[in-house]
């Protein structure tokens, strides 16, 4: 009978250590340390949140830039890639899908940013590589009837040429759709 009141006694107090005492002051430490990214990273629109800075959303709409394409369709609970090895023929037609949905968005002849047509690894990634903005600077400025010089200036404000993980200077797009729409850039519908 000691054995089983030891056995409850231990598995009480582990409850309460790691299942209340520790998930408390973890969550105490992040709110005081990063409360930002302690709540999400959200991002707001007339004081209601509509998007997380860490999470890409699927955009279609052509005033704004896209994020990169999402093996579980931007899903956060399907999070990942494909799986597809290079040489699967369902992911070279995947990326033709994809290839010819940027040539129907843009009249561009420049080569399509490789990360345009690549799926991220956690399918949620809401980065993209400067050049890859700037492929799609000529649609999102046309279709907010804007000139590419009147967008590009908000494009210029939300890089982060830190490069801290890549090397490579990223934006990330749903911080930056989110000033285009907040600071006044023009997206009538035609």
């Amino acid at each position: 009978m000691n054995i089983f009141r030891n056995a409850l006694q231990m598995l009480v107090l582990m409850t309460l250590l790691t299942g209340v005492a520790y998930p408390l002051l973890v969550t105490g430490v992040a709110q005081v340390i990063f409360p930002e990214q302690a709540n999400g990273s959200l991002l707001y629109r007339d004081d209601k949140p509509v998007a997380s800075a860490l999470l890409a959303q699927n955009l279609t709409d052509p005033r704004y830039f896209w994020p990169r394409p999402s093996a579980g369709n931007f899903d956060g609970m399907a999070s990942g890639g494909s799986n597809y090895g290079q040489s699967s023929p369902d992911l070279m037609q995947q990326w033709q899908s994809r290839i010819a949905q940027w040539q129907q968005s843009t009249d561009q002849k420049k080569p399509i940013p490789a990360e345009l047509i690549q799926a991220s690894a956690s399918g949620l990634d809401p980065h993209i590589s400067l050049a890859a903005a700037y492929y799609q600077l000529r649609r999102v400025a046309q279709s907010r009837w804007l000139t590419e010089d009147q967008v590009k200036p908000v494009l210029e404000q939300h890089v982060d040429r830190s490069g801290w993980f890549t090397g490579v200077p990223m934006v990330n797009v749903m911080v930056l759709n989110l000033a285009l729409d907040q600071q006044g850039v023009s997206h009538a519908a035609r």
